[in-house]
């Protein structure tokens, strides 16, 4: 089987926050019978929605949500003595990362109805699972970024980069590679996949690019007019800040589009095993799917649930 998972570049040729490392407990809503720990990368003003759906399904249940870079959910699993408390359940849209804890043992298997539903390249070995996906975006301030100067394609980017007038010298922003896990593998598949792949990163770096771990952060810059653009984003987020009256605009490149799989895994170490797949199973479920495309902004995996943009199609 051709894996998706070192992106899922669900290519669409030709188409168009929380602070880092917070930790959040939401208590149960009745007696407490269980706690669910889940360490992810998905910023809690994205999922917090998702959370409190689950436990009003679920009033027994305590979650505590712990919101970690890609790469630091990986390191903690890898390295336990840097991290003490064992998450049930590891969230992250850095799919290379997620896929190496599987192929090196360190995932549970899990099969249901609802992973059985799931189209076959959105789960691997029964032991990561994609739960939701979404496009990697353009980002600028509308307020700031004239709407004729704004990229659509890859080489009008580059194009602006290298204008005379130097209009995003100090101005643009993208993910820093050597901490961001989807940074990091968004910048490998533009390296597969583009063909100015480096040029632009030159270009990048001649304007000063600044460099941030988290999407939130990113785009609380560009909100606040300090980078007009920032390059190679989770477009959801950016979607959630629109939503909230953000002076912003996302852009998925004509050229191309890279779509991330945000993916779950159940670690062989989790203290909650059975509280982890019945989480599981409602991120998969249609209601589950319907609360991250409604209130997450994240496109479902299942063409039932809708939402934006409706569900993912191999490629």
């Amino acid at each position: 089987m051709r894996l998706m998972w070192m992106l899922v570049v669900l290519l669409i040729h030709g188409s168009a926050c929380a602070e880092p490392g917070e930790v959040r407990r939401f208590p149960a809503q009745g007696p407490v019978q269980v706690q669910l720990r889940v360490q992810g990368s998905t910023d809690l003003e994205v999922f917090g929605a998702v959370i409190q759906d689950y436990q009003r399904l679920n009033p027994g249940t305590e979650v505590i949500y712990e919101d970690v870079i890609a790469w630091d959910i990986y390191d903690h699993y890898v390295h336990p003595a840097r991290n003490a408390v064992k998450a049930d359940m590891l969230i992250s849209a850095s799919m290379d990362l997620q896929t190496k804890l599987v192929n090196d043992g360190h995932a549970l298997a899990h099969r249901s109805a609802q992973t059985e539903a799931l189209p076959a390249w959105a789960q691997w070995r029964h032991e990561v699972f994609g739960i939701s996906y979404e496009p990697v975006a353009i980002v600028y301030n509308t307020r700031k970024l004239d709407a004729a100067r704004v990229p659509r394609t890859r080489r009008q980017l580059l194009a602006l980069l290298r204008a005379p007038d130097a209009p995003l010298r100090g101005k643009v922003g993208t993910y820093d590679v050597e901490r961001s896990g989807v940074g990091y593998l968004f910048a490998t598949q533009d390296g597969q996949v583009g063909s100015i792949a480096g040029a632009l990163l030159a270009a990048l770096g001649a304007n000063r690019v600044a460099l941030e771990e988290r999407t939130g952060t990113l785009l609380d810059r560009v909100s606040r007019g300090e980078l007009l653009l920032a390059y190679n984003v989770l477009g959801s987020y950016a979607q959630a800040r629109i939503d909230a009256g953000a002076p912003l605009g996302i852009v998925q490149p004509q050229d191309y589009t890279l779509v991330a799989l945000r993916t779950a895994v159940i670690p062989k170490t989790a203290p909650h095993a059975l509280e982890a797949r019945r989480f599981l199973d409602y991120l998969l479920s249609p209601s589950g799917q319907q609360v991250l495309s409604r209130e997450a902004r994240l496109m479902p995996i299942l063409p039932a649930a809708g939402g934006r943009g409706g569900s993912a199609q191999p490629p």
